[in-house]
């Protein structure tokens, strides 16, 4: 994954090592290294915002006689990409839960995202991940809307062995996982993890469904699922999902057939919440923390 976008990032700066840090010619570098990051499926503001901070970096540099110009400007690339990272914070979504699990808590995680994302399997991989550590996981359907989203939830609860709370297709999503956290307080369970329908950004109706689910059961966590093959859609999605429920951290899926690399990039940039895990393949096993140090060490070696 990321090689495209990776080369964008090795041209530029080798580019800018063999000339001046500032006038004409520097313009010319990072237009040309803008236009790259988009064709690479940065979003465009964010490629934008990107080469400003990177030029404001270049001009207060200089570079001593003897010293390597490539070495230099590597630093403000990293610089620039880690602050980035930095604004955003991190969330350890392990240690979070299992802290509440030592003071006695419930944790519920409240999970959106459009069709196709892959929602539904990142909710049964941190179920298998949570099991693996011995806690006690349950499932919530608040997704009534989509054809066969209980069956395709109800099969990967039984093969996990988790409890699953689910209603007829047409229920109120807010009831079900209502009915989950009620279930979850009565039986000593560790984590609630509850789905809702692939609503599109743009459906008015099935966006205020979201917001009430959320005012019903008050999620410690609001975690948005997005297709990072999806680029400039998934930006979007992470706008209007922000703005009408509040994200807390972004999962984002498919990174390994993501050929050109830009979704993270633009995603940290657009709502400023951590990416907290990467889907990497289709197994309950694949799936990853992120860890912004290792990409931008791969951007920029």
């Amino acid at each position: 994954m990321l090689e495209k976008l990776r080369e964008r990032f090795k041209t530029v700066y080798e580019k800018l090592s063999k000339t001046e840090l500032k006038g004409e010619k520097l313009e010319e570098i990072l237009e040309e290294f803008r236009i790259g990051l988009i064709s690479s499926d940065v979003a465009f503001e964010v490629a934008g915002k990107l080469c400003e901070d990177v030029k404001r970096h270049l001009r207060d540099v200089k570079v001593p006689r003897g010293v390597d110009r490539k070495k230099v400007v590597r630093e403000v690339f990293h610089r620039v990409l880690s602050d980035a990272f930095k604004e955003v914070g991190s969330i350890n979504l392990e240690k979070f839960v299992e802290d509440r699990v030592v003071q006695r808590k419930l944790t519920t995680m409240l999970f959106l995202g459009v069709n196709g994302t892959g929602k539904t399997t990142t909710i049964a991989k941190l179920a298998h991940l949570f099991k693996k550590k011995g806690l006690i996981v349950v499932l919530a359907c608040s997704d009534t809307f989509r054809a066969g989203s209980i069956e395709q939830l109800e099969e990967h609860a039984n093969r996990l062995g988790v409890k699953m709370i689910k209603h007829k297709y047409g229920s109120d999503a807010a009831a079900v996982a209502y009915d989950a956290l009620n279930y979850a307080r009565a039986r000593g369970v560790n984590v609630v993890m509850i789905d809702t329908a692939g609503r599109m950004q743009t459906d008015r109706n099935l966006m205020d469904e979201v917001e009430k689910i959320s005012r019903v059961i008050k999620p410690d966590l609001k975690i948005l699922v997005l297709d990072a093959l999806t680029a400039n859609d998934a930006v979007q999605q992470c706008r209007t999902f922000n703005q009408h429920v509040g994200v807390d951290g972004v999962v984002l899926t498919k990174v390994d057939a993501d050929a050109k690399g830009g979704a993270a990039l633009s995603v940290i940039a657009e709502i400023g919440k951590p990416i907290i895990y990467v889907g990497t393949g289709q197994g309950y096993e694949d799936i990853k923390p992120f860890k912004p140090e290792d990409l931008i060490n791969f951007l920029v070696p």
